[in-house]
């Protein structure tokens, strides 16, 4: 049956598994770059809350608080506390990549700070694409179990565009916030030269997931396009 042959065997279903591969690839390439510098010592000495305290308060940012979260990933800039939230490792990690991290995140702060209108329409977006994310593939389905509701598997579909333009809009943000990091790291000395080139690469990997995510994310509304696309009922 097509139920069976679309979701599960559909030649179209390679999007999906390249979609992975990307990711994949992208996320192997992350966890080399940031463990390798990882091991890489602060030749200043300087771990990420005190680095990401120092580019705060160079930038006027006092207000901005720092917390450390018991977990070993997790780095985020919550801007509804005006507040960088560091993994353990990064907090108290005194290397090339607990900086580099440590003042990414601080870019976001900077962002915000600043009104950065591609922040900015992130963060607006992040309650509705939270629900599209959520109700697309399921109203999609319904749609097919109810005689292929077109209604249904459309509004499920555009769902699916939602979370392909949050992903798209989030890019300049993380390309953003990284270029933020690597020259206030630079401007305030929190790194000598050789190892600012350890931070680019480690906040270049990074900003690739981001890459990866969008790419996935795009593959996979292509494939709901050409599967459903046409709005036409296909036969078992």
């Amino acid at each position: 049956m097509f139920f069976g042959y679309g979701l599960y065997f559909d030649p179209t279903y390679w999007l999906v598994l390249l979609g992975m591969v990307i990711c994949l690839a992208a996320s192997a390439l992350v966890n080399s770059t940031m463990n390798k510098y990882k091991r890489v010592p602060a030749s200043t000495g300087i771990n990420g809350a005190e680095a990401a305290r120092r580019i705060l308060n160079n930038e006027g940012l006092y207000q901005v608080q720092i917390e450390c979260l018991q977990a070993a990933q997790g780095d985020h800039y919550d801007p509804r506390s005006d507040t960088v939230r560091l993994s353990y490792d990064v907090y108290h990690g005194a290397s090339v990549t607990a900086v580099a991290v440590a003042a990414h995140e601080c870019g976001h702060a900077i962002q915000h700070a600043k009104a950065y209108a591609p922040l900015n329409l992130r963060s607006a977006m992040v309650p509705v694409v939270n629900i599209a994310s959520n109700l697309g593939l399921p109203l999609i389905l319904l749609g097919m179990l109810l005689s292929w509701n077109q209604v249904l598997i459309r509004i499920g579909i555009w769902a699916f565009v939602l979370a392909v333009l949050f992903q798209l809009v989030t890019l300049p943000v993380e390309f953003n916030a990284s270029r933020r990091a690597v020259a206030k790291v630079s401007q305030y000395g929190l790194l000598s030269e050789q190892e600012n080139a350890g931070c680019r690469k480690v906040l270049t990997a990074a900003a690739l997931t981001y890459v990866a995510a969008a790419a996935a994310a795009i593959l996979q509304l292509l494939r709901l396009l050409l599967l459903f696309g046409g709005g036409r009922r296909r036969d078992d």
